[in-house]
């Protein structure tokens, strides 16, 4: 079978799934509907869904794709491999809510194969509250490992501290929300099948749906002052600078010559900068910023 195939048979697995999460995310919403704009370019073909202007989401993408090609100098600096043909598939996610008490929360999942025999996936979960509620990340990690459990007892803790590591913006020493997991180049072994580790992605997606739903439902109707909506904004701000700056879904789409507006649909709708921002000492805003750091052991907090 060539890589191609093997790809495009994973490919109708995250298609699937990406419809089931547009289904959970729209009931959650209870408003708005995805948009679907099907794209086809040299490279591949995808499925942009994207919500807006609902009840609860202010913005919010679920992308799939598949892409194929010519395995270039740029992708060999990025991935550190010598190749000749690549083939990828996954899907990605983030949700901009309007109520700055719900969190932002990304997912992404993801196949990639080339012709020199190298085969992996990748992908994680990871929740960035404006204001962080130290029971929801609780609770959230707990989910999270549950899964890990399910496949092999050391991948959330090596997850979890990759997440940590990754969803880190150095340049402000804070990281980007509470993490979750994190993985890559994860391949089949004598302790995993390449089936279980497909079964462990999809895991993942429907958990993010899952999750994000029973979030909403306990602090959609939660009030909030003006104040706290130029919080968000701000914490947008710094989600923007990861994204753009350290993101290497981001790079890696751009380098592949990516569907842009897809790849973009990441960001929300609107994001502030302001220069030199103190918050009060004691305050909401303090509290969360001491605890955006890394190796928190949120589980047991």
């Amino acid at each position: 079978m060539t890589i191609t195939r093997k790809v495009e048979q994973i490919a109708d697995i995250y298609a699937g799934l990406q419809k089931e999460i547009c289904q959970i995310l729209e009931q959650t919403d209870g408003k708005a509907v995805f948009e679907e704009n099907k794209w086809e370019k040299d490279i591949g073909y995808g499925i942009t869904c994207v919500i807006r202007n609902g009840a609860v989401i202010e913005k919010g993408g679920v992308n799939f794709s598949f892409v194929e090609g010519e395995f270039n100098s740029q992708m060999e600096r990025l991935l550190g491999e010598k190749a000749n043909h690549y083939a990828a598939t996954g899907i990605s996610s983030i949700m901009h809510p309007i109520n700055p008490h719900v969190p932002i929360i990304h997912t992404n999942v993801r196949y990639f194969a080339l012709d020199n025999g190298t085969e992996w996936f990748g992908g994680g979960i990871d929740l960035s509250p404006h204001y962080i509620d130290v029971t929801e990340a609780r609770n959230f990690h707990r989910a999270l490992r549950d899964i890990c459990d399910r496949y092999n007892l050391n991948f959330y803790p090596k997850f979890k501290k990759w997440a940590d590591d990754y969803f880190f913006i150095a340049h402000r020493n804070e990281t980007r929300g509470i993490g979750g997991i994190f993985f890559d180049r994860l391949k089949p072994d004598t302790n995993i099948s390449f089936e279980q580790l497909l079964e462990f992605t999809t895991d993942v997606g429907h958990a993010y749906a899952d999750l994000y739903a029973k979030i909403v439902n306990e602090k959609k109707a939660k009030i909030f002052t003006s104040e706290q909506k130029e919080w968000q904004e701000l914490r947008r701000g710094r989600y923007v600078e990861f994204n753009l700056v350290y993101d290497r879904g981001t790079k890696f789409g751009f380098e592949s010559n990516g569907n842009s507006e897809a790849i973009l649909v990441s960001l929300p709708a609107t994001a502030s900068w302001e220069y030199n921002h103190e918050v009060k000492q004691g305050s909401e805003e303090y509290e969360t910023l001491q605890l955006l750091k890394k190796d928190i052991d949120w589980i047991n907090l």
